[in-house]
């Protein structure tokens, strides 16, 4: 396969092979993991109407694939001891994306990273056990990263994770 057919893995390892278009049953079998990742392969075939080994076989594309990227917890942050979330907007040195990326995936309570368009570069999600953390997070962590330029940060009040429709 050509390089440029290849696209970059999320995580900046391997590159993952060109997406494939998903089918409805694909898509019933991401909106029933979506729900509930820890279904039966049982249970996802029956809801799908096909056989065990077909379903088997389809969720090992999508992981294979990178549509599925994992099967996780949905936390509820003030519960586990991460009261305080914020977003923080981050303007950076062009073309030191890569660089930044990886610094920022090593903060403790990063829990979404994008690069964005317009006023700023970077939006970070953090989720710190209050105030004072958070205040270290950023003053001490964030801003001693060289090609970071600038940053702001927008707390978070009251938040909510929107869960599919099952």
């Amino acid at each position: 396969m050509a390089p440029e057919q290849m696209a970059e893995s999320p995580d900046g390892g391997t590159p993952l092979p060109p997406a494939r278009p998903l089918d409805a049953i694909d898509q019933d079998i991401l909106q029933m993991l979506q729900a509930d990742g820890r279904a039966s392969i049982r249970s996802v075939a029956e809801r799908v109407h096909v056989s065990r080994a077909n379903a088997y076989a389809r969720i090992n594309r999508l992981v294979e694939d990178g549509v599925i990227r994992g099967f996780g917890a949905r936390v509820n942050h003030e519960r586990a001891g991460h009261g305080t979330s914020a977003y923080i907007t981050l303007k950076i040195v062009q073309n030191t994306w890569r660089t930044v990326r990886e610094q920022l995936r090593q903060l403790p309570g990063a829990s979404h990273i994008a690069l964005v368009g317009g006023d700023f570069d970077v939006l970070l999600l953090v989720h710190t056990p209050d105030n004072r953390a958070l205040r270290e997070l950023v003053l001490t962590r964030l801003q001693a990263i060289p090609e970071v330029l600038s940053t702001r940060t927008l707390l978070v009040f009251e938040e909510e994770d929107l869960e599919p429709q099952g």
